[in-house]
């Protein structure tokens, strides 16, 4: 099984779409967009959160690829904004390497 930090690494998507949730993820609120993303009761902590949400991503990513007819892009703007997002906290919590 690849690990969190290895599959965020490997994750290249289109420059428009990466800007465009560079800025979202200024607007992201984890309360608010992480229920539109994981329906049910979405994981407290930001790891566990990550997996779930890289699972939407590609499948969105998948539609985006194959032109699907219900394809969102402002839902996958969303989804990517919410990985930065949860990244970011999981950087946040784990301690400083030495």
């Amino acid at each position: 099984m690849i690990d969190i930090q290895t599959r965020l690494r490997d994750l290249h998507r289109p420059d428009l779409l990466t800007r465009a949730a560079r800025f979202a993820v200024d607007d992201y609120r984890r309360t608010r967009d992480l229920p539109r993303l994981l329906p049910g009761t979405p994981p407290l902590r930001p790891a566990p959160a990550l997996v779930e949400l890289l699972e939407v991503e590609r499948g969105l990513n998948e539609d985006r690829k194959a032109g699907a007819v219900g394809y969102s892009l402002s839902r996958h703007v969303l989804a990517l904004a919410a990985i930065m997002a949860e990244a970011r906290d999981l950087a946040a919590t784990r301690p400083p390497s030495t």
